[in-house]
């Protein structure tokens, strides 16, 4: 058999290169998600608990929000334990990651601490979600809130344990009546409560315009509630702390981002498969997300059509009061509602909490 030249074997070679550029390429396969744990409910919170206060985040470079935090939650009913790295401060973050998360850790080892609540969002709870001891955190579950930025370790730690989670109030947040009423129906009280808007207040206008619900897409579905932060949900695509959104209710809240970003986040959470089964949809507060300076832009009713509406045959619903807003919901991370888009609401079918 003659040998090849180097020449013919050139010639070849690109020829098998050129018809394999021709040929279809097969679609890579989105990372499979983390199966789902059995759900875990932790205690219901109690005047005279020990609230651990922790700081994952950004720091606060003042006195006066340690103090304000503090006494909010002792006008609550609560002792306050402050972490140990509480007022610790490593460029903007509130400590070192290892700092960080020993608080936390510590703070789910300690017998008597009842609860765990950020003082605070900001950026940098990404950086610790591989730090955190989820064999203890199963061991010994407890209540664990915050919002923002939190929403990597809230659902982190609801993906990796089982655990019910909350999207809460954190420690300086406007502890207003609505805020406070939700809270405890939710976490102190063991409701299945229904999370939906107050009957919007029309003032001296002839229609009311704040706190109105709008729905997108009508109808009703039941399933494992699930998101938080937009942008830092899609921040966690791929990574090992990243929920199974299938079946899920998902919600979904953001600030300060330009629309093309939160287009580019649910593009994310689209390729990674997150989006192709869900039950349906709550979006919260979108605050102060516009178009970027210099750049053209769809609206946001156009991002979410064109993301949940068009493509999927299910009930989404816009304007709940969740996300950076003075008046929250308090929303539990894992576990089963029902969502309504016509009367833009989430039932709860059990309480969060033992």
């Amino acid at each position: 058999m003659p040998k090849t030249s180097r020449r013919a074997f050139a010639a070849q070679s690109l020829a098998a290169m050129v018809a394999g550029a021709s040929a279809p390429l097969a679609q890579a396969a989105p990372r499979a998600s983390q199966p789902r744990l059995p759900l875990l409910r932790p205690k219901r919170l109690q005047p005279g608990d020990t609230i651990g206060l922790i700081a994952p985040s950004h720091a606060f470079f003042e006195r006066e929000p340690f103090a304000l935090a503090i006494e909010s939650l002792q006008a609550l009913g609560f002792k306050v334990k402050e972490g140990k790295h509480l007022r610790a401060r490593y460029g903007q973050f509130a400590g070192t990651d290892a700092e960080r998360a020993a608080d936390i850790n510590e703070f789910f080892a300690d017998d008597g601490v009842a609860g765990i609540l950020a003082l605070r969002g900001g950026s940098g709870c990404n950086r610790i979600v591989d730090k955190l001891d989820y064999g203890l955190i199963r061991a010994k579950p407890k209540f664990f809130g915050g919002f923002s930025d939190l929403t990597s370790l809230t659902n982190a730690i609801q993906t990796r344990t089982g655990l019910i989670t909350f999207h809460s109030p954190m420690g300086s947040s406007e502890w207003n009546e609505y805020s406070l009423s939700s809270f405890r129906a939710v976490v102190m009280e063991a409701q299945a409560a229904l999370l939906r808007n107050p009957p919007p207040e029309r003032g001296d206008n002839v229609i009311a315009k704040q706190d109105r619900i709008w729905t997108l897409r009508g109808g009703r579905a039941r399933g494992h509630l699930l998101g938080g932060n937009l942008s830092v949900l899609a921040s966690m695509a791929g990574s090992a702390y990243f929920p199974d959104f299938r079946g899920a209710v998902l919600f979904l809240e953001d600030v300060n981002e330009p629309i093309y970003k939160l287009d580019s986040c649910l593009s994310t959470l689209r390729l990674a498969g997150a989006l192709d089964s869900l039950a349906g949809v709550a979006l919260g507060a979108f605050t102060k997300c516009e178009p970027g300076e210099g750049f053209g832009s769809l609206t946001l009713d156009e991002v979410f059509d064109d993301v949940f509406v068009k493509p999927h045959k299910i009930p989404v619903y816009r304007g709940a009061m969740f996300g950076h807003i003075r008046r929250k919901m308090t929303l539990p991370v894992g576990a089963m509602v029902e969502i309504d888009a016509d009367a833009g609401s989430l039932q709860m079918l059990e309480p969060a909490v033992a």
